[in-house]
């Protein structure tokens, strides 16, 4: 399924988007210690990905092949020691 791409940054816990959508990808930034990006289908939701970082690490991406994974209701994002934009659509 094709659509367009776009995108969100997030540096705290919360809705990264508010309606069915698709997890595309994400360049995640780690912060001074280790630290975790959980992104789930809704708040307290089924995980969809969890991404674990490096303390003072170098930015990475997160490739999610073809059609990405969808997210039935909200895309929503617990943050912890890290920044990530996020690739949705």
């Amino acid at each position: 399924m094709k659509t367009d791409v776009k995108s969100a940054y997030v540096s705290a816990t919360g809705v990264v988007y508010g309606a069915r959508t698709r997890l595309r990808g994400a360049l995640i930034v780690p912060g001074d210690t280790a630290g975790l990006i959980v992104f789930t289908n809704g708040d307290g939701g089924a995980t969809i990905l969890s991404v674990t970082t490096l303390a003072n690490g170098t930015p990475f991406s997160v490739v999610i092949p073809e059609d990405g994974v969808l997210v039935s209701s909200l895309l929503y994002a617990t943050v912890s020691n890290a920044t990530a934009t996020v690739f949705y659509g």
